[in-house]
């Protein structure tokens, strides 16, 4: 029943493309972590990438990482989010 319910609710929604740029040092891991639990969450339909090519990073125009691009929108750089904030900044 849960499970029907949810699917209704993602009607119409398209499956959110996540990103996380960094060199794969702990922070970046981090937040890899955090919003792969985020997403899960929200019960949406997501597929997450790492990103570490440098070239991928001047692209979205980030100079700090780690970085979390959703949907092609960097929406934050440089530090690591609450659960709760990345939910938000998933949804946005």
């Amino acid at each position: 029943m849960v499970l029907f319910f949810n699917i209704l609710n993602n009607i119409g929604e398209k499956m959110k493309s996540i990103k996380i740029l960094g060199s794969g040092c702990a922070k970046c891991n981090k937040l890899y972590e955090m919003t792969n639990q985020a997403a899960s969450q929200l019960e949406i339909e997501f597929e997450m990438e790492k990103v570490t090519d440098m070239a991928k990073f001047v692209e979205f125009g980030v100079m700090i990482t780690p970085a979390l691009v959703v949907d092609g929108e960097v929406k934050v750089s440089g530090s690591v989010p609450s659960v709760e904030k990345l939910k938000k900044l998933i949804k946005s």
